[in-house]
């Protein structure tokens, strides 16, 4: 009777451990926090196709999570860093969340990432891009999923400067993403032997861009940089092509530029334009089945924020079912201990600085000839692998990195 007397014990062990397990999803339900800009210049980017994203995969998961249901909230931060860390407070003390993701504009991003935390919660960022999120400013409790001002730097910065394209103007958002931005690249384009000949700064949303860019004009730069992002590149470049900044031979380039703002502006207005990017629809097989699906939900093809969210939201999901809990400290590290593979990804992995590694790329927006389709917008010029297009760890000045 011994084995069988120890059997039942084991199975019992087994059902009691499983009970704990389920017993360990906080509250019952796992509380996805979709925190972004859904009524400004990064709407299109981010915004209602976040949510979507991060709904998606909810959808796709099955809804549940170790028996207990996913919900998904939203917000609009209004690019406002009182606001965001006001929502964001809300929802982690009297709503329960478990997860803050997304959250775009770098000024909204840092302070959500320190009250993450504060609170011992998840930030996974999608939409924020200043490196110092994984550098100075580095949390246990935050990973950054898709991009960051380093590679989009580090990527055209040293494809333009070995093309000879080797004198550089900014015109830079006068905020932390923008500055940072500027930083990294001017690093990059110094380090590869280029110049840096000027700078001009520009508020967030602006809708005028004359007086900076017959500064860039006038400074006869080879390459005249936007650091900014969303309308305000989109902006800039309208202006920039009436002001005949690429007629009078001065290679412009959007050091963060989505497929929704080339897809705005239009091909005739931007073909020739080199575009880093960590995701875009056209690539294979998987990333057109995602882009299909997406596009019918929310209307064009996904960004590769809205890509990457959807990736992100997967991976978290995983974790949790992987460990049985939604402890914020153990999700952390069962996602670094996994690798990502997916349509977004191959062999994609969160160092210790939060930092997700992948593979990112150079393109070239197409001739209208060479279109065949409204979406149908880049060449691959270049893929770089994501330990030569991110920051290396040791770098960056994040202490998580030193121990």
């Amino acid at each position: 009777m011994k084995p069988l007397a120890a059997a039942l014990a084991a199975g019992l062990a087994l059902a009691a451990s499983g009970g704990a397990a389920n017993a360990q999803i906080s509250d019952d339900v796992v509380k996805i926090g979709v925190l972004t800009d859904m009524s400004s210049l990064y709407a299109d980017a981010t915004g209602k196709g976040s949510v979507a994203a991060v709904q998606m995969a909810v959808a796709d998961y099955g809804g549940k999570v170790k028996g207990k249901p996913v919900e998904v909230v939203f917000a609009d931060h209004q690019n406002k860093p009182d606001v965001g860390v006001a929502i964001a407070r809300n929802w982690y003390d009297n709503e329960k969340v478990d997860a803050i993701f997304d959250v775009p504009t770098s000024s909204v991003a840092l302070p959500i990432s320190a009250l993450t935390r504060e609170k011992n919660k998840i930030n996974i960022n999608s939409g924020g891009g200043s490196s110092d999120l994984t550098g100075v400013a580095c949390s246990p409790n935050t990973v950054h999923w898709t991009y960051d001002t380093y590679a989009l730097s580090n990527v055209a910065g040293k494809a333009m400067v070995k093309r000879g394209e080797d004198t550089w103007f900014f015109v830079t958002a006068d905020y932390a993403f923008g500055m940072a931005l500027q930083r990294d690249a001017a690093n990059v384009v110094k380090e590869s032997g280029g110049k840096v000949l000027g700078e001009v700064r520009h508020p967030l949303n602006t809708s005028d861009f004359s007086s900076f860019l017959l500064q860039a004009q006038a400074s006869k730069a080879k390459v005249v940089a936007l650091a900014n992002a969303g309308g305000d590149t989109t902006n800039a470049l309208k202006q920039a092509s009436e002001f005949g900044l690429t007629q009078g031979g001065q290679k412009m380039i959007a050091l963060l530029q989505e497929i929704t703002d080339t897809h705005s502006l239009g091909i005739q207005a931007t073909q020739g334009l080199i575009v880093t990017d960590a995701f875009y629809w056209d690539m294979n097989d998987e990333t057109r089945a995602f882009s299909k699906c997406f596009n019918e939900k929310v209307g064009h093809m996904p960004t590769m924020i809205q890509a990457g969210l959807y990736s992100a939201t997967m991976h978290y999901l995983k974790a949790i079912e992987a460990i049985g809990t939604d402890e914020a400290p153990k999700v952390m590290a069962q996602m670094r201990a996994t690798p990502v593979n997916d349509f977004f990804a191959k062999n994609g992995k969160i160092r210790v600085d939060g930092r997700m590694v992948h593979d990112m790329y150079l393109f070239e927006v197409k001739k209208p000839s060479e279109s065949k389709g409204e979406w149908d917008l880049y060449k691959l010029l270049a893929t770089v692998p994501g330990d030569e297009a991110f920051r290396p760890l040791d770098k960056g000045g994040c202490p998580l990195a030193t121990h």
